[in-house]
């Protein structure tokens, strides 16, 4: 796959995907065939179901892709397939809708500022659906020269256009909601620091507080949080850059546990519907990898000891 992201487990065990490299939505089956189930182009990044059925996608507009080092081109850096420049053809960033027959649409490519003035999306990274069909959605700017765009948080409906909520944040990436839909979760990639935002109604923040920093590590001992996923116990899964692999903490932020892989472009992460296994796209080399006790993978729980 080309530099997958936004992993969603669907009933029957598939797993839908986006391809940012590739400007395609993917389902991967079981037995690990693939299927295209839509080409919005340009590059799809976030990727959530809506409750129709539909799909709600983050186009950040697209980029170059190639080989080349990372996070710095320093001794010790690694040399990973990854976004390298702009695309030759980009696409106007924006939110768009996938129907059920894979025809794409565009639904909007600005929002409202906490002000009430209108701006266009700069690079739409994640979004998360809640249980009354709205969006939660961030946009993680983008840096030219010495320069970087500040950008924050926004919710929306299909009807209602997107808005503004919290502003600013540093590079903000995956968002989860919690299993009861009372708090919100969003990573900022730079920092590594996980906020957590308390809702007291659709898209209306009473409270937030740093939860938790990611661990730095990897080969230059850096770090970045990228995709958020929860589990029906609230914990809270983090796709961890530069170490590769998935931090998992409590809704505490209490740190529990790691599972580590072998690319430090680990994307994003979801938990299976029976809470057992997780996956996790491994976006530098482009698998989608599953772990089964995922629990125990990653140090939480014991494995059950066999009887004599």
């Amino acid at each position: 796959m080309a530099f997958p992201e936004s992993p969603i487990v669907l009933e029957d065990g598939s797993v839908l995907v986006s391809e940012m490299a590739a400007g395609r939505i993917t389902r991967v089956r079981p037995d690990g065939t693939t299927e295209t189930v839509a080409s919005p182009g340009g590059g799809p990044n976030g990727v959530a179901q809506l409750p129709d059925g539909r799909l709600a996608v983050c186009q950040n507009g697209g980029s170059r892709f190639g080989l080349a080092p990372w996070p710095y081109d320093f001794v010790g850096s690694v040399e990973v397939f990854r976004p390298i420049g702009a695309a030759a053809d980009p696409l106007t960033p924006g939110l768009q809708i996938v129907e059920r027959d894979g025809t794409v649409d565009l639904l909007t490519t600005e929002f409202r500022t906490r002000s009430g003035t209108t701006r266009q999306l700069v690079r739409p990274s994640d979004i998360c659906v809640d249980e009354y069909g709205g969006f939660y959605m961030t946009d993680g700017g983008t840096t030219r020269g010495r320069e970087r765009t500040m950008t924050g948080l926004l919710y929306g409906t299909v009807d209602s256009g997107l808005r503004e909520i919290v502003y600013p944040l540093e590079m903000p990436n995956g968002l989860a909601l919690s299993p009861d839909g009372s708090r919100l979760y969003v990573a900022e990639t730079r920092t590594r620091r996980i906020w957590e935002f308390e809702l007291e109604g659709p898209g209306v923040i009473c409270r937030a507080r740093g939860l938790a920093t990611v661990p730095s590590g990897g080969a230059m001992n850096i770090g970045g949080a990228d995709g958020v996923s929860t589990d029906r116990n609230g914990r809270i899964l983090v796709a961890t850059l530069g170490t590769g692999g998935v931090t998992v903490f409590s809704p505490t932020g209490e740190l529990l546990g790691t599972i580590l892989a072998d690319d430090p472009m680990t994307t994003n992460v979801a938990v299976s519907a029976d809470g057992q296994s997780l996956v996790m796209t491994l976006a530098s080399t482009g698998r989608l990898m599953v772990v089964d006790d995922w629990l125990v993978a990653a140090g939480i729980f014991e494995r059950p000891r066999q009887g004599r």
